[in-house]
């Protein structure tokens, strides 16, 4: 009993110590209070690492917090990562996030998650934009993104090639005009064929005008796309009223030409069905082709000495045209606000903030989302694919993937096989599009 007597008092006169020193911890009242006044207030920014957005929220943040007191906490995930982390949080409501830089292609996916940016999208903001960049991210109503940068395919090609005399010679002797970077279907097929050689003259091609792009992805689909834009379709892919078009006329002269580089010109790698943007700089960059359609950035690696063989030999065109002009698929990026952010007023400062530093984009990736910024650069040493690319974003048959719902659906289980049955030879460009037609059918009705 006096044993318990002796506890009891032991652990009375251990509270009372620490009453009257104030914590659980021998910290004052005026320190924690202090210490509270420290805690610095912070954003989450997720982008996929490695890429631009990364770069530039590191070297931005800093700058950021001495603006507005507010630490940018960066987090990174794969491309994919990317879209999986932000369709979690738009169906759990976390807040884990207030700021997410995204593709244009999960917007309508992701859209109900998203807070409206309307006020940040000024008269001055609007003129300074490309049109569909804003359309891009205009979803339910409301402005949900504000793009960072956009992209579209470029012609690139072998300057030394074009601009040898023996070539032109030969050139025009066979085809009755100039050698030049090609501006139509007419000219490109011509000068993939001429350019197609065994140059070791062991009766084996090794050397190629361009690639088609024929793997199991997305670049198969958009790389089609542009040509069936340039052959006049419009709207992609999905009439306004539901009508499914990829049987069209447009798309299918676009496959067609496409399957005539690979069976009738031989023009292009036999493994087209494995080929995409990678593959396809990869190969120019070791000197095995004359041309790419290519994203426009590509023309600053492509002169890069410590990644390409042909670097300083290469120019930088306009896309080709078809029968309705230039159009291209663009590939635009945006800066997003989940609803469940804790800190949306400070996110829409954070996007602000990025907006005016558009240019950092533009010397990290080599394409930015003004047009202030790549009119600037264009005039520099360096930066010579930007008149192509300004001219290709201008054009009217240039237009965004269709913002559906069903789109990435489409794109994998109809558009891509049906690609592929046409240049793999198993079924003719109109065959393949009238069952990917009915396939697409089957997925929105």
């Amino acid at each position: 009993m006096k044993d318990k007597v002796a506890i009891g008092l032991a652990v009375i006169v251990v509270l009372i110590a620490f009453f009257l020193t104030g914590c659980f911890g021998g910290q004052t009242t005026n320190e924690a209070e202090e210490n509270e006044g420290s805690i610095t207030n912070s954003i989450t920014v997720l982008v996929e690492g490695g890429s631009p957005a990364f770069r530039v929220a590191r070297e931005t943040a800093e700058e950021f917090k001495e603006l507005t007191g507010y630490e940018v906490n960066i987090e990174t995930a794969p491309y994919i990562g990317v879209y999986d982390k932000l369709r979690a949080e738009v169906a759990t409501r976390t807040g884990s996030y207030d700021v997410i830089t995204i593709d244009i292609l999960w917007f309508p996916a992701l859209a109900g998650g998203l807070e409206p940016i309307d006020d940040l999208i000024t008269t001055d903001v609007e003129k300074d934009l490309f049109p569909g960049l804003i359309s891009g991210g205009y979803y339910n109503d409301h402005v949900l993104g504000l793009p960072v940068w956009t992209n579209a395919k470029t012609l690139l090609y072998r300057k030394d090639l074009f601009e040898d005399e023996y070539n032109q010679k030969i050139f025009k002797e066979l085809f009755g005009y100039e050698l030049q970077p090609p501006s139509s279907w007419k000219e490109y097929r011509n000068a993939a064929k001429f350019f197609t050689q065994d140059t070791t003259g062991d009766g084996v091609t090794d050397f190629y005008g361009t690639t088609v792009f024929g793997a199991n992805n997305g670049d198969t689909v958009a790389s089609w796309l542009d040509h069936a834009l340039q052959a006049g379709a419009g709207p992609l892919v999905i009439g306004e009223d539901g009508e499914v078009l990829v049987n069209t006329k447009p798309y299918i002269e676009a496959l067609e030409m496409l399957t005539k580089l690979v069976h009738e010109d031989n023009s292009v790698p036999l493994d087209a069905l494995s080929i995409a943007s990678q593959e396809t700089s990869k190969f120019f960059w070791d000197g095995k082709a004359a041309m790419m359609l290519a994203w426009g950035h590509f023309y600053m690696r492509s002169n890069d000495p410590t990644i390409s063989k042909v670097a300083g030999n290469v120019g930088a065109a306009p896309m080709i045209t078809g029968s309705a002009g230039i159009g291209t698929i663009p590939g635009p990026w945006y800066q997003v606000i989940p609803k469940s952010s804790k800190e949306k007023d400070v996110a829409k400062k954070y996007i602000a903030f990025i907006y005016e530093k558009n240019e950092l984009f533009m010397e990290t990736i080599g394409v930015a989302a003004r047009k202030s910024v790549l009119e600037k650069y264009s005039k520099k040493n360096g930066y010579e694919h930007l008149e192509p690319l300004m001219t290709n974003l201008s054009s009217a048959q240039t237009q965004n993937r269709p913002p559906i719902i069903e789109w990435q659906q489409i794109e994998s289980e109809a558009l891509v096989p049906a690609v592929q049955y046409a240049l793999s030879g198993q079924k003719t460009p109109r065959e393949a599009l009238d069952w990917a037609a009915e396939i697409i059918e089957g997925m929105i009705r």
